[in-house]
């Protein structure tokens, strides 16, 4: 099945502006284009990913299993590189409401840090997950972490979008700031295409 939407996870994108699409559909897409959960590093595993967490400790909100946080990927009009990363996982944990400043440079140090290096955060990076983090917060959407996906799977993603509250005119706003403050970044730059 040939992808309407990238040929590698490299240019894969659903931009905001298609709200047509099956989120289903958009999801098999995009699997075509990306690593499995095995290929993901142990460490991004234990800290992301709530099957990892201890009975009664939650380390960071907003964490996903790899499927709903795809789904996030696609709501939110985002692809598969580093600061797309960074903006998902940043409005994920902003939509719970719950982020303290504190979670917050603990989740940047590990990322920065301790995330094996194809996978670590760089400067502008943080800066996009921040961004997202407040994002997620002031769009005032229902928590992404809490919601169940698959009964949503053969809604357009604009019912979807509606149906979840989030905003996006708010998003297009912010994302074509992202692509003036960082227009040397492919992934910032396709944001409004």
């Amino acid at each position: 099945m040939k992808s309407q939407w990238g040929h590698t996870y490299k240019d894969w994108h659903i931009p905001l502006s298609q709200n047509d699409i099956i989120l289903g559909d958009a999801l098999v897409d995009m699997h075509l284009h990306s690593h499995g959960q095995g290929a993901i590093p142990l460490i991004i595993q234990l800290v992301e990913n709530p099957r990892f967490r201890l009975p009664g400790l939650e380390l960071f909100h907003g964490a996903v299993d790899l499927d709903d946080h795809d789904c996030i990927h696609i709501l939110l009009g985002r692809g598969m590189l580093p600061k797309d990363e960074a903006f998902v996982i940043g409005f994920t944990m902003g939509s719970t409401g719950q982020v303290g400043a504190l979670e917050e440079k603990l989740y940047r140090l590990i990322s920065q840090y301790l995330y094996p290096d194809v996978y670590k955060f760089r400067e502008d990076d943080l800066e996009i997950f921040r961004d997202g983090l407040h994002l997620g917060m002031l769009c005032r959407s229902d928590a992404l972490d809490k919601v169940d996906y698959g009964p949503l799977m053969d809604k357009t993603l604009g019912e979807v979008r509606n149906r979840l509250g989030i905003d996006t005119a708010l998003l297009k706003a912010y994302y074509a700031l992202e692509a003036k403050r960082y227009p040397y970044a492919g992934e910032s730059m396709r944001l409004l295409n």
